[in-house]
């Protein structure tokens, strides 16, 4: 996807607006009967919704914590995709000698990345291959099985059968084969982020607690002002809700939304950089082509 620099508003009620709906139905019930019922006698010591209100802000700060980790590792790792591929084309550009056939290995060597890029960004999304990729897979007899390892074997490949042409020292197969290594632990780490669930239950936890002080907060309250109270039993649990989902949608950087990571963004940088290095004409790529990729 491609990060927008403002997410909309809209978008992010959108998430929340089930719960919203939920707790300002409640509020207006509970807050009307508290004044106008038999439920005015009823009074729970405001200490026990500061208490439950202090578990659910440790509960959430952890929460958010670990989803920001998250997010932020997927960010580095694909940062690291961004530098260890212009370093292999630079290096094959540096370590190969000049003959006729030079420019088609370097071209074939930055298109063939390129595609790396776009396909991993296709394969954590769970999506379907982009039409360039599809057409390179069928051009190139590869199958959508672990496309992503099959490119590097390709990779692999390749530079073997170069160092025995080319006669390539120990030390320059070592520093390529280093680079290769890097590009597959960057795609381990982004399979292992995509593929670990964050635990269930310690969502259903917060969630359960941000619904009990809201049960609970309006009979603690002082009963002087009824439209204030209604206020304040809509507005604390639903902070406390923005907060719980601003973690989830930042635990999971992978999923094709607005505030994931721009994998998009960057395998059209990479392929841009790539392709001017090796003198190659860049392809005008469509940014929408995806559910979510937003400018």
């Amino acid at each position: 996807m491609l990060i927008n620099k403002k997410i909309s508003i809209s978008y992010f009620l959108n998430l929340i607006k089930w719960d919203v709906l939920a707790i300002t139905f409640y509020a207006s019930v509970i807050g009307t009967l508290d004044h106008f019922s038999l439920f005015k006698e009823f009074s729970i010591p405001l200490n026990i919704s500061a208490l439950i209100g202090t578990l659910v802000s440790l509960l959430l700060a952890f929460r958010t914590a670990q989803s920001y980790e998250r997010w932020w590792e997927a960010r580095t790792v694909w940062g690291a995709i961004v530098n260890d591929s212009r370093t292999l084309i630079r290096q094959l550009i540096q370590f190969l000698p000049p003959d006729e056939k030079k420019q088609t290995i370097l071209s074939e060597f930055a298109v063939r990345q390129s595609i790396w890029c776009f396909a991993l960004a296709d394969n954590l999304r769970k999506v379907s291959p982009s039409p360039f990729v599809a057409e390179y897979l069928d051009a190139n007899n590869l199958h959508d099985n672990h496309l992503t390892n099959q490119l590097l074997t390709r990779h692999a490949e390749r530079l073997g059968v170069l160092a025995n042409k080319y006669n390539l020292n120990a030390i320059k197969q070592a520093q390529i084969d280093n680079t290769l290594a890097r590009l597959t632990d960057s795609m381990g780490k982004c399979e292992r982020i995509k593929n670990t669930v964050f635990p269930r239950a310690y969502s259903l936890l917060i969630h359960f607690l941000i619904y009990v002080l809201m049960t609970i907060l309006p009979f603690g309250l002082d009963d002087n002002h009824a439209i204030l109270e209604i206020l304040m039993v809509i507005l604390v649990p639903v902070l406390l809700i923005a907060i719980e989902k601003t973690a989830i949608v930042m635990q999971d950087p992978f999923e094709n939304r607005p505030t994931d990571t721009p994998m998009t963004t960057l395998s059209i940088n990479i392929e841009r950089n790539l392709l001017e290095m090796v003198s190659m004409p860049v392809p005008q790529r469509d940014s929408k082509s995806g559910t979510y990729y937003l400018l």
